[in-house]
């Protein structure tokens, strides 16, 4: 009888495990709902965009102040506190969306508020995993979360899919409020301690402390350099209400099974995920894993048939759930507890400031040349990026999970 994994033998990690993919199935979904109601509201892909442009405004002001607070506060309170802030935008929505009275502003709004609910929410929920496990297990356990994030943009996606089918975006706000409240309910079962009163220092300090961390550890800024390069142009999801109603013809249930291919993808490669996470070649990993990501955007956005399409969206997400779990696994390797949610914070506006700021970016590049141009050109710039840096050499190629960075 095969043993269970030494990761999965801790109570509040699994608490926690479960709690986010449940989150994630409703927040995924939701965002899934958001794309498709702005373009379906306005016919226009650089409206699609308005959705990246609040999600941007929340995260590149909000996440260095949530970083702080991260270090500050119970963060076990502070995720209970977000979730529910979350779970009333969302009901909010849903109900202006089921009475027939919603507006693409409205759709914005309830994006910009739940956004910044999350810029406390996210360096939060990611400080609070070393509490959890030992620091050994940590790249495992970062390993085990990013295939289950996907797990959840994979079902998300695909629900608001069917449930916009049969009877519009609303349905999914509706299960996505549900799904917060499940988060604030397991997040009150888990027996973690607290974290340890800072020193007093102003809100101001603690900013420029995590700053100066950041900006002293190469390894950390370089990746999210990275990471900017391939979610800023490379960000493909804004256009995939396009690409499923207007070039494949695929309609709404085609749409949401493009959009949950990606996580297919990552799924099906979640062993092999779990495997190179340790390897030592794990800087060569990630910058290969972003060369494939850009040319998956290029095979995708010149694909004319919907099968090819798919097939370009699974290798898509594969190659992002790689790239992904060593950035992150890295980044919290690298931080010292007393400053994970600060550094948190900071990351927090690459690996999720780009993806929003890359909905605008793509979304009215699109709007000029067309989906299938934009996307073409975002993902070369990876392709490039990636590929010079492997070439190159240095901090990132060099890199092992295993072993600290070298300062």
């Amino acid at each position: 009888m095969p043993s269970v994994p030494p990761i999965l033998r801790h109570r509040n990690f699994n608490l926690y495990w479960l709690g986010v993919i449940l989150s994630q199935v409703g927040t995924r979904g939701a965002v899934a709902a958001n794309l498709y109601q702005v373009y379906d509201l306005t016919g226009s892909t650089l409206l699609v965009g308005g959705v990246g442009a609040a999600q941007a405004v929340a995260l590149l002001v909000l996440s260095p102040l949530g970083g702080v607070y991260a270090d500050r506060l119970d963060r076990r309170r502070l995720l209970q506190a977000t979730q529910a802030t979350a779970m009333l935008v969302a009901l909010g929505l849903a109900l202006l969306t089921a009475t027939g009275q919603v507006r693409p502003w409205h759709v914005f709004l309830s994006v910009l508020l739940t956004t910044a609910a999350a810029t406390f929410d996210q360096p939060a929920r990611q400080a609070l995993i070393p509490a959890m496990v030992p620091r050994e297990e940590l790249p495992e356990a970062i390993a085990l979360l990013n295939p289950s994030r996907e797990l959840a943009i994979l079902v998300g996606p695909a629900l608001a899919g069917l449930l916009i089918a049969a009877s519009g975006p609303a349905a999914m706000y509706f299960v996505d409020a549900g799904t917060y409240a499940v988060l604030v309910v397991l997040l009150g079962l888990l027996r973690i301690p607290r974290l340890a009163p800072p020193e007093h220092r102003s809100i101001l300090g603690s900013l420029r402390d995590g700053a100066r961390y950041v900006v002293h550890r190469p390894l950390i800024w370089q990746l999210m350099v990275l990471d900017l390069s391939a979610t800023v142009f490379g960000a493909y999801r804004v256009l995939l209400p396009a690409f499923a109603l207007d070039v494949l013809d695929a309609g709404p249930r085609g749409y949401g099974v493009l959009a949950s291919a990606p996580s297919a993808g990552a799924l099906l490669g979640s062993v092999l995920v779990f495997k190179l996470v340790r390897s030592r070649r794990s800087g060569r990993i990630l910058l290969a894993a972003t060369v494939a990501y850009g040319l998956c955007c290029v095979l995708f956005a010149q694909a004319e048939v919907f099968w090819l399409a798919l097939a370009a969206a699974l290798l898509l997400g594969l190659a992002d759930a790689l790239a992904t779990t060593v950035r992150h696994a890295a980044v919290q390797l690298e931080t010292p507890d007393e400053l994970r949610g600060r550094v948190q914070g900071f990351y927090q506006m690459s690996s999720r400031g780009g993806p929003a700021i890359g909905d605008v970016n793509v979304g009215w590049l699109a709007s000029l040349l067309g989906p299938v141009a934009a996307l073409t050109a975002g993902g070369l710039v990876s392709v490039a990026l990636g590929g010079w840096l492997l070439v190159r050499g240095g901090t990132v190629r060099d890199y092992e999970v295993t072993r600290p960075a070298v300062v």
